[in-house]
């Protein structure tokens, strides 16, 4: 059975379900593709998987009527941050006062954020979800691309959006060409019972073996633990008794927050640095990790996505609104333009400031504690340091801004 459509979104995940709900004013037909169907009971424990939402996602979710659905939920707003060196003066401390903010932004797990999503999507008469469903073969022409799917179903449509992740498929299938390379590091990830509350304070210290970033959770003696670390001493950590494991961390957190336990399940995965040389070909489009993946360290994967999507949306929004071939590649070279840009930057800020951060050399730690030192107390550095990371900065798409009218109450 053949189908047509005007764009198949190839994954079903934040990112993915974010551009079909950034498109649901419009009449463009949209078939969303997931292999597996996300369980919609939300489990007593938070997932290991989180990530800590920006301002301008949120004010993006919030336009894609998706907030309230997180909110609900299980989400953590975080009103102040903390992060120093191990046995230096290196130090550093903001807050949502000093911004006029009301927080600085919030701890999600990535599964409430998809769950958030999907039930804005499944109200859309213009999308077909197709869960659980694999692809099985992909073909572009000149003036539309074909996809076959493991039910037997065939797809055309002028546009085939890979939000598939960073092992994309839709990505391999096109032989787009990956810059990369291995940070050398694992992150360990897992939930965390504290003696001391976090008091909505996220923590990240910086230590010779990689940073340790504790951040806060709903329940105020639980936080979300992102350990980067050499793989070997990762693998290590993961296969220490809860007790051996507890004692190692609380000693590697400075005893910050006092005794740490571990709390379900621990996870570890490989960071690496991916940049597709094309995030745009002839009715191919990519967004989110499909695109680009970048080092933990500050947070910004997610956001980085959502603003794909965003962006995405508002390019095609533009040339449907104008009679245009959406799957063009030159009608497409405005969003490969714009969001190489900002992921080039985003990658190379987290590289510089990988690199910054990383050893034990006497000069280099003397570089960092001034330049912690200045960035705290210069006038303005602070102010534009928190810009940047609430997402305030940079070429934002218009779903990020506040400009927008249909904003949830």
């Amino acid at each position: 059975m053949m189908q047509s459509v005007d764009i198949v979104i190839v994954g079903g995940g934040m990112v993915g379900l974010a551009l079909a709900a950034a498109l649901k004013h419009s009449e463009l037909r949209i078939a969303v593709i997931e292999g597996r169907v996300p369980s919609l009971e939300l489990a007593e424990l938070p997932d290991v998987r989180v990530s800590a939402l920006s301002r301008s996602s949120e004010i993006m979710l919030r336009n894609l009527g998706a907030w309230q659905g997180i909110i609900s939920r299980r989400a953590a707003p975080y009103s102040a941050m903390e992060v120093w060196e191990r046995d230096s003066f290196a130090r550093i401390e903001f807050s949502a006062n000093q911004m006029t903010q009301p927080d600085l932004g919030h701890i999600v797990e990535n599964r409430i954020i998809q769950l958030a999503l999907l039930e804005q999507v499944q109200k859309q008469a213009n999308v077909t979800l197709f869960m659980p469903t694999q692809c099985q073969s992909l073909a572009v022409g000149e003036g539309e691309a074909w996809l076959t799917l493991d039910n037997g179903q065939s797809l055309t449509a002028k546009l085939i959006v890979g939000a598939d992740g960073a092992n994309s498929w839709v990505r391999q299938q096109q032989d787009i060409p990956l810059t990369h390379w291995d940070y050398g590091h694992s992150a360990l990830v897992a939930n965390v019972r504290t003696a001391e509350p976090h008091q909505s304070t996220a923590r990240q210290v910086f230590t010779p073996q990689g940073p340790l970033a504790f951040l806060p959770m709903s329940d105020p003696h639980m936080s979300s633990i992102v350990w980067s670390t050499e793989p070997n001493r990762a693998q290590r950590l993961l296969s220490l008794s809860e007790l051996e494991f507890n004692k190692i961390l609380t000693a590697e957190f400075d005893h910050r927050l006092g005794l740490c336990e571990v709390v379900g399940e621990r996870a570890a995965f490989p960071l690496k640095m991916r940049y597709a040389r094309d995030f745009a070909l002839q009715r191919i489009a990519l967004v989110g990790d499909a695109a680009h993946t970048i080092h933990p360290l500050a947070g910004q994967g997610v956001n980085l996505g959502l603003l794909d999507a965003a962006s995405l949306a508002q390019e095609l929004l533009a040339l449907w609104h104008q009679g245009e071939d959406i799957g063009l590649l030159k009608n497409l070279r405005g969003y490969e333009r714009w969001r190489k840009t900002e992921a080039a930057k985003m990658i190379a800020a987290m590289q510089g400031f990988k690199d910054l951060f990383e050893g034990d050399n006497p000069a280099k730690k003397l570089i960092r504690g001034i330049g912690m030192h200045l960035a705290g107390h210069l006038p303005g550095a602070k102010d534009e340091i928190m810009k940047r990371a609430l997402g305030l900065k940079g070429d934002l798409p218009d779903l990020a801004k506040r400009k927008m009218v249909l904003l949830e109450p």
